[in-house]
């Protein structure tokens, strides 16, 4: 689930960038002997990095396509590379044994923004799909089906959307008349609804399809159950490095971080104030991307990487509790609308 993507080339496709590539080989440290899980494969771009730096990669990604375009690069790296396709919150399942190192690139792929087909983006004409997956409840299904109350907080809290209730109401009505099917039929629904100035950096759109998507696809959830995961499959030393791409990640695991390493101010060597060791020695400084980065690939703008060490301490329970975030418990078989 790579969000990395770079300049337009002469096909008029979009070569991958990974986002802060080296910023993560500086916290992950691939080398002979180690195991790392890719948990968001995409274009490979993590997964190559850290294969030429000589460790062996486990890499997981959920959309078969991306499994399939990956062939190439584990015919390249024999018996180095082992791909999976799944959700990366399962990925010890998927991987079987304990690992040197974890890295997840939260968000949706440079090559799933760019295949009208698949519905991401509306910078093009196509089904108001989201699934990354290609299975379960589509965003369109969510759009045509879905209560105003629901769409409003799917949209005010997933996409922080101050005009929520207006879009959501704007929804139904216009849906009454014609089913949504493509990206820029809600696309326009929304300009219209929320105006755009000239001046405006970012389309009005954003938030809502930002929104959909996270939720189509729960990806807070898999987050949540993909970082516990990854704390339990961790040797001792192993570290754990996360990009993220939205605010709501970010605080996660910022939470998960500081939950698991014993609080602010607590030791990376001590036990955490309360009982058990932590899983985590303190975070190592978050890190952003630089002028020269976001030039070259200004899909990056927004990107974090946060990382930390793995201790020898007990695994905590996986408890959502400790992010804190606003319950929406909504399911993929709502169908209120109807």
């Amino acid at each position: 689930m790579s969000a990395a993507s770079g300049n337009a080339g002469g096909d008029g496709k979009r070569s991958h960038i990974p986002v802060l590539l080296q910023p993560v080989l500086d916290a992950l440290k691939p080398a002979p002997g180690k195991i790392i899980v890719d948990g968001t494969f995409g274009a490979g771009g993590y997964t190559t990095a850290i294969l030429e730096g000589g460790a062996d990669v486990v890499a997981i990604d959920r959309d078969p396509d991306a499994i399939a375009a990956g062939a190439a690069l584990v015919e390249k790296y024999k018996g180095h590379l082992r791909l999976e396709e799944g959700p990366f919150s399962a990925m010890e399942r998927l991987v079987g044994q304990p690992v040197d190192g974890v890295v997840l690139d939260i968000g949706v792929s440079s090559m799933q923004l760019d295949q009208a087909e698949r519905g991401f983006s509306f910078r093009f004409e196509g089904p108001l799909d989201m699934r990354m997956a290609r299975s379960g409840l589509s965003a369109a299904d969510v759009v045509n089906r879905f209560k105003i109350s629901d769409l409003t907080r799917i949209f005010g809290l997933l996409g922080e959307e101050r005009h929520a209730g207006r879009i959501a109401r704007a929804i139904e009505k216009a849906r009454a008349e014609r089913p949504f099917a493509t990206t820029l039929q809600l696309a326009e629904l929304i300009e219209k609804v929320v105006g755009r100035k000239p001046t405006d950096r970012i389309h009005p759109a954003t938030r809502v399809f930002q929104a959909l998507r996270i939720f189509v696809n729960d990806e807070l959830g898999e987050l949540a159950r993909a970082l516990f995961a990854a704390e339990r499959l961790l040797k001792p030393g192993g570290v754990l490095a996360v990009v993220t791409f939205h605010s709501l990640e970010d605080r996660m695991v910022k939470r998960f971080f500081a939950e698991r390493s014993g609080g602010k101010g607590g030791s990376r060597h001590l036990p955490a104030a309360g009982g058990a060791a932590p899983a985590f020695e303190k975070p190592a400084k978050d890190v952003e991307p630089d002028e020269a980065e976001i030039a070259a690939n200004p899909r990056a703008r927004s990107a974090r990487l946060r990382s930390a060490v793995r201790t020898a301490g007990p695994a905590g329970r996986g408890d959502f509790s400790i992010f804190s975030m606003p319950a929406l418990s909504l399911t993929a078989g709502n169908d209120g609308g109807r």
